[in-house]
């Protein structure tokens, strides 16, 4: 857990799986490969400063977890990570609504796994119904998957500079800085249980990981 360091190497830019498409040339990563992601959602982020921080954790943290895990689709779940938050960009907030808003822009570059897995990450369905956006967000059909699963966990488990946290210090956190009533918050206690299960699922197989 916690943010990327300064320096050293990224663990989040291994090689792409030969089902990735190659670059066309030794200077541009490939389309949808997690090299890509970081270099586009730091364009998009970057300016944000903490929304950056917190997406280059949650990175660090998916790539660590998909290794202890023997994920076979660890680059797209880096990928997912870096991406999850570019709805926060301004040149994207349509419907500011940051799921939605980072999904269709993933759509509209053809990377249409990306966009589910960042249109649904956290509690935005539930989110989208009290926001009344359920329809536009049905758009993008969630999958029931091991990335999706622990995707949503490396996002509870840091902060918004990407600091460390638990998912109960994340949830109190999101409340303490939007407040008991905002949308975003009540659509995360709403979205809790399933989060949980998903919290759950990451963490008996981690520890099943450990050594005994």
């Amino acid at each position: 857990m916690g943010s990327i360091p300064a320096s050293g190497p990224d663990r989040t830019s291994s090689a792409s799986p030969a089902s990735r498409t190659a670059p066309r040339n030794g200077s541009e990563p490939a389309m949808g490969s997690p090299e890509w992601a970081r270099r586009h959602a730091g364009e998009l982020l970057a300016p944000l400063g903490r929304r950056w921080e917190h997406s280059k954790a949650v990175a660090a943290k998916a790539a660590d977890v998909a290794d202890r895990l023997g994920l076979a689709e660890r680059d797209v779940l880096v990928a997912a990570a870096y991406l999850h938050d570019i709805g926060y960009a301004p040149v994207l907030a349509v419907a500011a609504f940051h799921p939605l808003d980072g999904g269709r822009h993933l759509r509209e570059l053809g990377e249409e796994r990306l966009a589910v897995l960042v249109a649904n990450h956290g509690g935005a369905a539930e989110e989208a119904l009290l926001r009344e956006l359920a329809a536009e967000l049905a758009q993008f059909q969630r999958e029931d998957s091991d990335v999706a699963r622990v995707l949503d966990y490396c996002d509870l488990s840091v902060g918004p500079s990407g600091q460390a946290m638990t998912p109960e210090e994340r949830l109190a956190d999101v409340e303490a800085r939007y407040g008991a009533d905002h949308v975003v918050t009540r659509g995360l206690y709403l979205a809790w249980p399933r989060l949980m299960e998903e919290v759950a699922w990451v963490e008996a197989r981690l520890a099943a990981d450990q050594p005994r």
